[in-house]
């Protein structure tokens, strides 16, 4: 066996060796940087101020804003329900801009708030959650795509603007007096009520017609002005999941009347998976069997193999008792040990000192000691019994 410098040893990964291992994960983590930003980046460009009038990205409203500016409407952005109620009034058009956010505490709240206001109150697509509570009398139909419609009513202000981008949720109604505009398969996708105490209500299937990128299409921006500048003043009201007023005030619901239905059935398809998974992992594959190589396989190439998988699991006490074991093998029936005692240090250690000359070795360390701390030590201990082995020959 060759020996090696401490300093550097075959053992010893080089920097090829090192790059080698590393470069796949390394590629995989920059793969995953590089479309972390990427979605980060789509995402802020479409999704960062969607129905605020403060922005002016695609999904945005600013357009609209500046528009009612012009016409002397001035635009307030209240993000929480006391902010929204306050400013409810007749010379108010109070925009809830996703109403569908709204707990029904909320939803009831508003709603007391501004039907004896005598103002507008414009709803943005509300759905099955928030229709009901927020306009008494209408139920949402299944939503259709969002595309030109004609007015197909008499409210002025859909007259007058003409086409529009409208569609989204569907409505249905039987109050009295209501107008029902721009109708996609027989069902309006704008509708206005009379408030019971003056002022309306205007529910918006879509938002399209309020989007910055929308607004220069066919009569959008005539309709939106005209529902959205009736009056002086407009609050534009963006619900928050952060406002206090959606807490909920029941706190007798244990913790499984909070999670949502069906979790139970989920839970027993996940645990009778896992089960599965666990038979099919611990499934017995028979007993142990020895079989031919296909192929002879050099000496040389077998130890290097070994050498070499030992290296990777960094199995050193396992390799240091591979060459002690061999050590003893060799040595014992050259110092007239036979072959059961080769192994045992009572009978082996005395037998080898006698064969030796003075020195400075410890032969138990050598022959029984304990594992290599590190590749070069687990190297030094194959020199050291190469060197043994020849002078026990020698000798």
């Amino acid at each position: 066996m060759t020996t090696s410098s401490p300093g550097e040893t075959s053992l010893s990964p080089t920097a090829r060796v090192l790059w080698t291992r590393a470069r796949g994960l390394l590629l995989g983590l920059a793969v995953l940087l590089v479309a972390g930003i990427a979605i980060a980046a789509l995402r802020s460009g479409e999704q960062h101020g969607r129905l605020d009038p403060r922005s002016a990205d695609r999904p945005g409203s600013r357009a609209v804003a500046e528009l009612l500016k012009d016409h002397g409407v001035s635009t307030r952005v209240v993000t929480t329900l006391d902010e929204a109620t306050a400013a409810a009034g007749p010379g108010t058009t109070l925009l809830v801009a996703t109403p569908d956010l709204l707990t029904e505490r909320q939803q009831k709240t508003l709603r007391d708030a501004v039907d004896p206001s005598g103002g507008r109150t414009v709803l943005v697509a509300p759905g099955p959650p928030s229709v009901e509570t927020l306009a008494p009398g209408v139920s949402a139909d299944a939503s259709a795509p969002v595309e030109a419609l004609d007015p197909g009513c008499a409210l002025t202000a859909a007259r007058t603007a003409g086409d529009a981008d409208l569609g989204g949720e569907r409505y249905t109604t039987k109050t009295p007096g209501a107008d029902a505009c721009y109708p996609s398969d027989g069902l309006p996708t704008l509708l206005r009520l009379d408030a019971p105490r003056g002022g309306d209500t205007v529910l918006l299937g879509s938002p399209d017609i309020l989007y910055n990128d929308r607004l220069d299409k066919r009569g959008n921006a005539s309709l939106a002005l005209q529902l959205l500048g009736s009056r002086d003043h407009l609050v534009w009201y963006l619900p928050s999941l952060s406002d206090g007023s959606a807490a909920h005030d029941d706190d007798s619901e244990s913790f499984f009347e909070l999670i949502p239905s069906g979790w139970l059935w989920g839970a027993l398809q996940l645990t009778f998976a896992a089960v599965l998974a666990a038979v099919w992992r611990g499934r017995r594959m028979g007993r142990v069997v020895t079989e031919s190589l296909p192929v002879a396989v050099r000496a040389s190439e077998a130890t290097e193999g070994r050498a070499r998988l030992y290296h990777r699991a960094n199995a050193r006490d396992r390799a240091a008792a591979v060459l002690r074991s061999a050590a003893r093998t060799r040595l014992a029936p050259l110092v007239g040990v036979a072959s059961t005692g080769a192994h045992s240090p009572d009978v082996l250690l005395p037998a080898v000192s006698t064969r030796l000359g003075a020195g400075d070795r410890d032969l138990p360390a050598l022959l029984f000691g304990p594992a290599p701390a590190d590749d070069n030590s687990l190297i030094r201990l194959a020199d050291q019994l190469d060197a043994l082995e020849r002078e026990v020959r020698t000798s």
